[in-house]
């Protein structure tokens, strides 16, 4: 078997990913969501991806998912679990593609924690900024749970208190804990986006009445890592954000300074072994010759 059918053979076998959101009614969003199977799609090429929503949005994950052939792999395009995680999705699987493998939600995850610090980041956070997680909100405890968790992994990264909030259900809301924080020492209040795409409740945050509200998770059409797919070839040094620490995955590890040389070796002490030895000469005066073996006995 050659080489080419070999790979072709592993690509057929290999299984296809669906990546299951949640649904949204803005347009943006969903090309963000769209976008975000592309770059999934350039990253693993020959490997079929595709993108279903749980509801609002098409096509929906009931209808997707009867009419792929071979293994697949669902994989909840959720921050945290709740409803959709628990019951719908895994009732949909069940009813129709009880043969599927179901991920687990992505997050609350330490991969997060790095994009959400980066987008604080470039969104322009100080360092005396108080620092919400704002998240959409749930009725099931499990899920604000989630929220919670993700909200004390990113104080341990920015080494600053974080609050989880919600824009809907849960406790404490948004409005409240804004008006919290503007009661205390700092001179801002930001908050960090827990949302996968724009939408209604990114759209909450943003008018929330912050001092800054970072962008959603997923990459928009003018990140860069929307451009393409990511070359082989090795990137550049970069600067990474005062944000970041050495466990972040996207921390790039500086060059090597060529530019440093290697010391020049100390010269042997006068009259050391195999070192200089000085004779008189004529004159009188110490004369330098070259070093002399030992001399054997």
């Amino acid at each position: 078997m050659t080489p080419g059918r070999t790979a072709a053979a592993r690509a057929a076998d290999a299984p296809t990913l669906v990546m299951a959101a949640h649904g949204t009614r803005s347009t943006h969003g969903e090309e963000v969501l769209a976008g975000l199977r592309d770059l999934v799609h350039r990253a693993r090429p020959g490997h079929r991806v595709e993108l279903a929503y749980l509801e609002i949005s098409a096509p929906k994950l009931e209808e997707v998912l009867p009419a792929l052939g071979g293994p697949v792999v669902v994989v909840p395009m959720l921050l945290a679990g709740g409803y959709h995680v628990h019951i719908d999705l895994p009732g949909i699987v069940a009813r129709t593609r009880p043969d599927a493998v179901v991920a687990r939600p992505l997050g609350p995850h330490a991969l997060l924690t790095g994009l959400l610090a980066r987008r604080l980041d470039r969104a322009g956070l100080r360092a005396t900024d108080a620092v919400i997680l704002g998240a959409a909100g749930s009725s099931d405890p499990g899920a604000l749970a989630d929220v919670r968790a993700a909200a004390r992994l990113l104080s341990v990264r920015l080494s600053r208190p974080v609050t989880a909030a919600f824009a809907s259900a849960g406790a404490p809301a948004l409005p409240e804990a804004l008006d919290r924080l503007r009661s205390g020492p700092a001179p801002r209040v930001a908050v960090a986006s827990y949302l996968l795409a724009p939408g209604f409740f990114q759209t909450r945050l943003e008018e929330s009445g912050a001092d800054l509200v970072s962008a959603s998770s997923a990459p928009t059409p003018t990140s860069r890592a929307w451009s393409g797919p990511a070359t082989t070839r090795p990137s550049p040094p970069r600067r990474v954000p005062p944000c970041a620490s050495r466990s972040d995955p996207a921390l790039i590890r500086p060059a090597r300074d060529r530019s440093r040389r290697t010391p020049p070796a100390p010269e042997p002490r006068a009259g050391s072994r195999g070192g200089v030895r000085r004779r008189r000469g004529s004159g009188g005066a110490g004369q330098v010759s070259l070093p002399v073996s030992r001399r054997r006995r």
